[in-house]
């Protein structure tokens, strides 16, 4: 078994092991809504987890692009709230086309076959495709920072206060994977369903 350093890897070679090595990763399609309180901002987030068996807790860690936060993490910082959707093979590709930057007063809901509803519990609308919706609010936000102490990563601790599923992906009070087919990131351009790998070249 070969062994390596971290103090002797490039911050790519760390970065390209945790996204090689931490496989497969759920992805959350997260809607939330601008400073205006009308553009509807989409991204997709594979650093995604579950936190907590006593609150219904979400974590979604958003990484820096040369410092810079991302408009999701600026959007949920200054309204509170967030819809966070399941992507299933269904959605893939528009899953995909999401990823495009665009400046924060543009929707990339343009870019994709989503059709919008009004949330119950929170502003940010939901996307109608998704088989699994979570309404949520911020519980907590924690800036990651490297050891110069400038952050690097945004860390989020969601709160879901509204569950939403498709009636096929329910069954009694448990989620029927088979039904939903989750598609989950690799690495690279490399995703996996339930019962293949596949390649989703990401939009320039």
């Amino acid at each position: 078994m070969k062994s390596f350093k971290a103090s002797e890897l490039t911050v790519k070679q760390q970065y390209k092991y945790i996204i090689g090595s931490v496989v497969p990763r759920p992805i959350a399609l997260v809607t939330t809504l601008a400073q205006d309180g009308q553009t509807v901002n989409i991204a997709p987030f594979s650093f995604f987890s579950g936190a907590s068996d006593q609150l219904p807790l979400l974590t979604i860690s958003s990484l820096r692009a040369n410092g810079h936060m991302k408009d999701t993490v600026r959007n949920i910082l200054d309204q509170k709230e967030a819809v966070v959707h399941i992507v299933d093979i269904t959605i893939a590709e528009d899953m995909n086309a999401t990823c495009t930057s665009l400046p924060p007063d543009q929707s990339e809901l343009s870019l994709t076959n989503f059709t919008l509803s009004e949330s119950k519990l929170v502003a940010p609308p939901q996307l109608n495709e998704p088989k699994i919706k979570l309404e949520s609010i911020l519980h907590q936000y924690v800036p990651v920072k490297n050891d110069e102490q400038v952050v690097i990563t945004d860390l989020l601790i969601l709160k879901v206060v509204n569950f939403c599923f498709a009636e096929s992906v329910l069954d009694r009070s448990y989620i029927n994977t088979k039904e939903l087919n989750p598609v989950a990131r690799l690495a690279g351009n490399q995703y996996a369903s339930l019962d293949k790998e596949f390649t989703l070249i990401r939009p320039k």
